[in-house]
């Protein structure tokens, strides 16, 4: 079907754990790239603009994860089909999942930039953003929604890329996009005196570059994965099979958001220096999260590929690696982080208070945090062998629903911080116990019916 290219991964023969950490290690590495545009936007803006500019930029995260992460939810949808159809060695239909799922890219792209502009002051006021901070909040928020075609770009052709086991190259689009963004941040907050402005115009613009090497890389792609921008179109049954993975998927994403902005709101009520705290913490987060979210991409691209060529026996076996990845990734990560937590935190501000304020989030949150990672692992294989909609169904139960009655009746009863994030390690440990019942059900399921193509969610 395909000439072989020495980028790629074997995901239906070999090790397992090797090719695993093959796969999973620099998609790791690239997302911590992508972090470190945020990080570097923080730490610049927190040492030298002062709270408020750290606050301005903090109080947009949750909701740019909520506008965002539906459509990037269609990226592993666009994933989850091609490798299915590259493991069965369908060259063509692996050539029309490629040039609908960037048909669908581009036009989510467009849209979500616009809804982005339009929103921006209403949705932060929705969000109870403190007064002193929202000019900023709404500046930051709209130069970044013009970048967003750019974020939909590189994550659906990472996505196409990943699915045929080469995740090399958008690591090293990162590597250099990062190290871009970072420059540009120092250049237009020190030299230029922009500040809020500046480090959302380094952001988008580094974007802009990852976007744009990953385009002109995927069309000279000598694999079946190779994209013509003539052949960019819509085409029916792959569309709705994209959608049938990716919106569940994006929705899931937008379940956690929606509790993050819950969450985040509350925290609002607590006043700016609670909120500079959580930002930096939210951050930190975001490496952790990192460091488990490769085996979670590892999970439902080997699943999928190894689904499609009729390997149901492999697939068990991958998902007890990737679980075991998590686990290890996550777990240690959190541990060093709970120990140095007054260190690490002094990077993001050197305000005792801002400090304090993150500490707290730090000892309630990060000791099950790797939990949160084990239910990516177990959603990603759910998706690889066809179930969608279940994963969606756990995490609206276990992660929206309990925050929100957690915080209107737990939390409305003890107003502090620690009830407030105890809302997180509860959720997550539920919604594992219903993830991981569902998928053995799931897995019993395609043994028992073995020339199933795709499972009914």
């Amino acid at each position: 079907m395909k000439k072989k290219n020495v980028a790629t991964i074997e995901m239906c023969n070999g090790p397992i754990f090797k090719n695993v950490l093959l796969f999973a290690v620099p998609i790791i590495i690239g997302n911590l790239m992508q972090i470190l545009f945020s990080a570097a936007d923080m730490v610049i803006v927190g040492n030298f603009a002062g709270e408020n500019a750290l606050a301005a930029v903090g109080a947009n995260i949750s909701f740019i994860y909520l506008i965002v992460n539906l459509f990037v939810g269609l990226s592993i949808g666009a994933n989850i089909v091609t490798a299915r159809y590259y493991g069965a060695q369908n060259k063509e239909e692996v050539e029309e999942t490629v040039h609908c799922s960037m048909a669908i890219c581009l036009v989510c792209g467009f849209f979500l930039a616009i809804m982005g502009v339009a929103v921006a002051r209403v949705s932060l006021e929705l969000l109870g953003t403190p007064e002193t901070v929202i000019n900023d909040a709404v500046t930051y928020l709209r130069i970044c929604a013009l970048g967003f075609p750019f974020t939909l770009i590189f994550n659906f052709i990472r996505a196409i890329m990943n699915a045929e086991g080469d995740t090399r190259f958008p690591l090293t689009c990162l590597i250099l996009a990062g190290g871009t963004n970072i420059v540009l941040d120092l250049l237009f907050v020190l030299a230029f005196h922009l500040d809020v402005p500046g480090v959302a115009l380094a952001t988008v613009l580094s974007n802009g570059l990852a976007a744009a090497l990953m385009t002109i890389h995927l069309c000279r792609k000598p694999t079946a994965i190779n994209l013509q921008i003539r052949n960019i179109r819509f085409i029916k049954s792959k569309f709705f099979e994209i959608i049938k993975v990716g919106l569940p998927a994006g929705l899931q994403g937008v379940a956690f958001s929606i509790s993050n902005v819950i969450v985040q709101n509350a925290v609002n009520s607590f006043g700016s220096i609670v909120v500079a705290g959580n930002t930096a913490v939210i951050n930190l987060e975001g490496f952790l999260y990192q460091a488990m979210y490769g085996f979670y991409q590892a999970s439902g691209t080997f699943v999928s590929q190894n689904y499609g060529a009729k390997k149901y026996a492999r697939i068990k076996r991958v998902l007890g690696v990737c679980l075991l990845c998590a686990f290890v990734s996550g777990f240690g990560l959190s541990l060093i982080s709970i120990v140095f937590r007054r260190g690490v935190l002094g990077f993001y501000s050197q305000q005792e208070a801002v400090i304090a304020a993150g500490v707290i989030r730090i000892l309630v949150v990060f000791p099950l945090y790797c939990l949160c990672g084990l239910n990516d692992v177990l959603s990603g294989a759910m998706r690889g062998i066809g179930y969608s909609t279940v994963p969606l169904i756990i995490s609206l139960l276990g992660a929206c629903v309990l925050r929100v009655v957690w915080i209107f009746t737990v939390f409305s009863v003890q107003h502090t911080l620690v009830v407030l994030y105890l809302s997180y390690p509860v959720s997550w440990a539920l919604t594992f116990v219903l993830h991981f019942a569902a998928f053995h059900a799931g897995y019993k399921k395609l043994r028992k019916n073995e020339s199933a193509w795709y499972g009914s969610s």
